[in-house]
């Protein structure tokens, strides 16, 4: 059964410290969080939280460089918050460059999934449209699905339509690798991302598809407004219309 998440770093920006956001997050339909770092709160506090709110977890977006440094502690910290996936949530152009470039990129990416598994945690990589450089007539974000076939792909769908592709082709293109989805909005002639419902996305198909796929979590994630609850309003009211 798919469930419904929040991206917190839709409100990264906020004055409020992160088990207050996570407590505003408990008052709409959302069933569960994904996080983007714990900024300054402590694991006891994030935890009692989500006890509150009833919120599950979604996942964590962590970077593929603490990853790398420190797998053994992140996945102490995020396992004690009932958090079983975690994604990569961006990495640079020039890792995408060149098959050379994603290979070697690959080989990362595999190794970090790696030495999460220790820990029985899943590793994902999220998508911007960096990853849909042509390399010899296909996005390099194949090539690298193709090369790690340990690691998942957290479809982001505003960023495949900015990026030129077609949103829904290509998760049903890849769905056996995708458990999470990321609902973004996107305009496909101004190559950009924008917020949910204003964009070329249809909101009630996305819904259907993913249910249809069975997959684990569909994502809100805003990247405008970090600094204020009209984002999670808007969310609010897309959870309301659609789901």
């Amino acid at each position: 059964m798919t469930s419904f998440g929040f991206q917190l770093y839709s409100l990264h920006a906020v004055d409020d410290q992160l088990p207050a956001v996570i407590e505003r997050v408990g008052e709409t339909g959302f069933e569960g969080v994904e996080f983007a770092g714990l900024s300054d709160a402590d694991v006891e506090s994030v935890d009692a939280a989500l006890d509150r709110s009833g919120l599950g977890v979604a996942g964590a977006h962590i970077g593929l460089d603490k990853i790398e440094a420190n797998a053994d502690g992140i996945a102490e910290t995020y396992r004690a918050l009932g958090c079983e996936t975690v994604a990569v949530p961006w990495l640079d152009p020039e890792r995408f460059a060149s098959e050379t470039a994603v290979e070697e990129t690959a080989e990362r990416v595999s190794n970090a999934a790696a030495a999460l598994a220790e820990h029985g945690l899943e590793l994902h990589y999220h998508n911007h449209d960096q990853e849909f450089t042509e390399l010899d007539g296909r996005p390099a974000l194949e090539y690298l699905l193709e090369a790690t076939d340990d690691v998942g792909l957290q479809l982001d769908l505003g960023w495949v339509g900015a990026a030129g592709y077609e949103p829904f082709s290509f998760l049903e293109a890849h769905a056996e690798r995708i458990d999470l989805v990321h609902l973004k909005d996107y305009d496909a002639a101004a190559g950009e991302t924008v917020e949910v419902g204003e964009g070329d996305l249809d909101v009630d198909a996305t819904v259907e598809l993913v249910k249809e796929l069975e997959v684990d979590w569909l994502v809100y994630e805003a990247e405008d407004r970090p600094g204020s609850y009209g984002t999670l309003d808007h969310a609010a009211d897309i959870v309301e219309a659609h789901w």
